[in-house]
């Protein structure tokens, strides 16, 4: 874990949610973590989180008695005064059960009731077994939490309790940290800059039901978007197929194939400050896609004749003013000098340079090991670490080479698919 300076959280109040879930233990480290960093921190647990660790573990930590029982609690009014008193609540881990009583406004113990009581942001870190976070019903849940403004973070993938491996463990403690670092202490470093990103693969059709595509998730250009939108910048997303949900507070254009991204990102560039193209776009797509849908033969298949697509982050360097224009190489080998040639070849600003055949940083992983090299020549390693936080560390040097004078006015867009 990244070293906690002393005043992180310096005279910040935080009430710390355990719900029942394996992971309960994980939020020990966790309170450890925001106590060192300064916080006061009060802990409510609800009844079947009593079962994985005991509240005294939470009491001696945060030196405050753990409130479990609604009806105790209510003598002293908890589920009122320990909201109001509260610049941020912080649900971790959070059940789908808790998920589900969010969003639907329910309030039968006393972190439920709490959490109806309150007006401080609100932080879930999910964690769940068996499938649950991709069911319709939890998707809704969180959809619904998010669009009133909370932050749900999204859990891990990776082995779970159950000995399956899927979607559901507890986010990594940095992306926690950092995203209660983002409510209390936001940077807002980024006021006045408009950042235009792009994320996500495309779809080339070779017939109605098939095309050429890539491995990206788009996870690492949503997460720039993420950030940049938190540090207090305007951005505009144009993302290619993914099954990530829009950022909240973010402008968010869906296409298709790489035709609609060039021309979704030309049509805009004259309103950016900032230019990231964290998209992984075809780089060769059908000549002539056919209108009905192949079908076998019974032979080898020699039909299929490829044409390159635009190089739109080429198209972007050639029409650009005084942007700040950003690019990404994914590589499997020798990753520092093909982004050093990248870099030169494509006239950037900066470039962002990973192997994707690395464990941890490759396509549709929550984790990054990049390397930075900017236009001065200067090249910055950074080592594996959550998408999110490496989101900042990208931002920290693009601000580091002078980010343009903003702009007053935004264009008026037809194509706003």
């Amino acid at each position: 874990m990244a070293p906690i300076s002393d005043d992180r959280f310096l005279g910040k109040r935080i009430v710390l949610g355990v719900s029942g879930s394996i992971a309960a233990y994980k939020s020990v480290a966790l309170l450890r973590a925001l106590v060192q960093g300064g916080a006061d921190v009060s802990v409510v647990m609800t009844k079947s989180a009593t079962r994985f660790v005991s509240p005294l573990t939470f009491e001696v930590l945060s030196g405050h008695p753990v409130a479990t029982d609604l009806f105790a609690a209510h003598q002293d009014m908890l589920h009122l005064t320990l909201p109001e008193r509260a610049d941020v609540i912080v649900i971790a881990p959070a059940t789908a059960n808790v998920l589900a009583k969010c969003a639907l406004g329910l309030a039968d113990d006393l972190l439920s009731t709490m959490v109806l009581t309150s007006t401080c942001p609100l932080i879930l870190a999910p964690a769940m077994d068996g499938g649950m976070w991709d069911q319709p019903a939890v998707k809704a849940n969180t959809a619904a939490l998010r669009g009133r403004g909370a932050l749900v973070l999204d859990p891990e993938e990776g082995p779970l309790a159950s000995g399956r491996t899927g979607r559901g463990r507890f986010p990594d403690e940095n992306v926690i940290l950092s995203a209660i670092e983002a409510q209390l202490c936001p940077r807002r470093d980024w006021g006045g800059q408009r950042v235009l990103v792009s994320a996500g693969p495309t779809h080339e059709a070779i017939d109605p039901v098939r095309f050429i595509s890539n491995r990206s998730s788009g996870k690492m250009g949503y997460a720039m978007a993420q950030a940049a939108r938190e540090r207090g910048a305007e951005v505009i997303l144009v993302s290619g197929p993914t099954a990530l949900p829009a950022p909240v507070g973010v402008e968010f254009i869906q296409v298709l194939t790489a035709e609609d991204m060039g021309k979704a990102m030309t049509s805009r560039l004259s309103w950016a400050t900032v230019v990231i193209m964290a998209a992984a776009v075809a780089d060769f797509r059908p000549r002539r896609p056919s209108p009905e849908k192949l079908k076998k033969t019974g032979t080898a298949w020699k039909g299929l004749e490829l044409e390159q697509t635009d190089d739109i982050l080429a198209l972007l360097s050639s029409q650009r003013a005084s942007q700040i224009l950003v690019g990404f190489a994914a590589e499997t080998q020798a990753v520092a000098s093909h982004a050093k040639e990248k870099l030169r070849r494509k006239g950037l600003d900066l470039i962002v340079g990973n192997n994707v055949a690395a464990e941890g940083s490759g396509f549709g992983s929550d984790t990054n090991a990049v390397v930075l090299v900017d236009r001065e020549g200067r090249v910055t390693q950074l080592d594996l670490m959550p998408k999110r936080v490496l989101a900042d560390r990208i931002l920290d040097a693009v601000k580091a080479l002078g980010v343009p004078a903003t702009r007053s006015t935004r264009p008026q867009l037809s194509d706003t698919k």
